[in-house]
């Protein structure tokens, strides 16, 4: 249905009748899209109704097309046995990124509920950091030992069919017998050799793979050198723990992209959804906007300590804003390159020397740029206003103050993502109301004191 109220109305009253069948049946007629936004829509009661009037495999599917948090807070408000019969319906880096999500004694009562090697599974996957290849993989795997033939192969797939039919399976993966992974398989190869044929004749030896602490960029890096559709890992002992596709990493990027993005724009933990608790969401914003208030007092303060300038030059407060807004954002491109290269694995905390001699080159030539510009702007606002005898002066002090605070400015932004990696602090967080008010304290100063020698000279 292309109206979103419509849906989760209907939703709604579907759950308000305990009609698990026509529920289903409506279900079925939307696009996951569709289900997403009438999910979000629906009161918090009314999502726990809908989940545990449906069967778990299509309540599972539900989960799968939303958000990561705003799964998780849905199966928090479920009972842990209903929910581990939800989970256990997803693929197992699905069930990790849920119960990641969750709160750790709730997600350990869902896990009690789960059979033993489902929860075994979730937990090794909740082991690692989700943003590496541990973090991503999934286990369902088919592996084999390297002195089975072809016939072998063959016949454990069509014994066991139906469970193998959700592994998304592209390669057959040898392993030796301390199960170290030795060669890979195609499936075309293995469907054309002979019956009797080993496996160790027909694999490809010493495949590809990553470790499961692989980060995500690496991932990234590997994916975009090499046309594969997965790569097996292996833990510190060689050992074949799982396989991660080409498409989760895609994804994980993307979710990571987003989260940088929510976080440099204040959302603290980098993730919120309208459909979240109204204190959550506050909570997180406050903590950000009250520091921020904070830092933008400072800048003011240096504003007041410069009132008498401002009373007999008021023109300079007209391009005040415009020096720290401009240096602010040569500042941001300066800090969006210092974030993308640390999470790159490009520049770490301790290059902080050569990324100040890198920037601050930049900066002069831009500071330069967009100096003259502002200071023939300056120098054309007091012609016009009719201040002729000021006019020079006030091209000069705007030109040289922006040109001045933008070195400072990108100088600061290359530097203060780093400072706050050393200080173990999200540069995403942390480095935009730094910058921000840095470079406005900067700015101010400098085109105030500038003035204030200027109308000295003019006296």
């Amino acid at each position: 249905m292309s109206d979103p109220r419509e849906s989760w109305e209907a939703i709604a009253a579907l759950v308000g009748q305990r009609d698990p069948e026509k529920l289903s049946s409506f279900l079925d007629e939307l696009s996951p899209s569709d289900i997403a936004r009438a999910v979000s829509r629906l009161e918090e009661e009314e999502r726990t109704s809908l989940l545990t009037l449906l069967d778990p495999e299509e309540a599972a599917d539900i989960i799968d097309e939303l958000p990561d948090a705003q799964g998780a807070d849905i199966l928090e408000d479920l009972r842990a046995e209903d929910a581990a019969k939800i989970i256990i319906e997803l693929e197992a880096d699905e069930q990790a990124d849920l119960l990641g999500e969750i709160e750790a004694d709730e997600a350990e009562a869902i896990l009690q509920e789960m059979a033993p090697q489902a929860a075994a599974t979730a937990r090794t996957l909740l082991a690692h950091h989700p943003e590496t290849a541990g973090g991503l993989m999934t286990t369902h795997v088919l592996k084999y030992q390297d002195h089975l033939r072809v016939r072998d192969v063959m016949n454990d797939l069509r014994e066991h069919g139906a469970k193998y039919s959700d592994y998304g399976v592209q390669y057959v993966f040898v392993l030796d017998d301390s199960d170290q992974l030795t060669g890979v398989v195609r499936l075309r190869d293995l469907v054309l050799s002979s019956e009797v044929t080993p496996l160790s004749q027909i694999m490809i030896p010493d495949p590809l793979h990553v470790s499961t602490d692989t980060p995500l960029v690496e991932l990234e890096h590997f994916f975009d050198r090499h046309d594969f559709i997965g790569v097996p890992v292996v833990n510190a002992l060689g050992v074949l723990v799982g396989v991660v596709d080409r498409g989760d990493v895609e994804e994980a990027h993307g979710e990571n992209v987003e989260q940088t993005f929510l976080r440099a724009s204040g959302i603290v933990g980098g993730e919120e959804l309208r459909s979240m608790p109204m204190m959550n969401r506050t909570s997180r914003r406050l903590s950000w906007l009250s520091v921020t208030v904070l830092l933008n007092v400072m800048a003011a303060l240096v504003i007041a300590m410069y009132e008498e300038t401002l009373q007999a030059w008021i023109a300079i407060a007209v391009f005040l804003p415009v020096v720290s807004n401009m240096a602010g954002c040569s500042g941001n491109q300066a800090l969006a390159v210092s974030i993308r290269e640390l999470a790159m694995g490009i520049i770490e905390p301790r290059d902080y020397l050569q990324i100040v001699r890198k920037e601050a080159a930049v900066g002069v030539a831009v500071g330069i740029g967009i100096g003259g510009i502002l200071g023939l702007a300056g120098l054309a606002y007091s012609l016009i206003s009719g201040d002729a005898e000021r006019a020079v002066y006030l091209g000069l002090v705007v030109g040289v103050a922006l040109a001045m605070t933008t070195v400072i400015a990108v100088s600061l932004g290359g530097v203060i993502p780093l400072l706050m990696r050393r200080l173990g602090v999200d540069p995403a967080i942390g480095s935009g109301p730094m910058l921000t008010t840095i470079s406005d304290m900067c700015g101010f100063f400098i085109t105030l004191t500038l003035a204030t020698f200027a109308i000295r000279a003019l006296s």
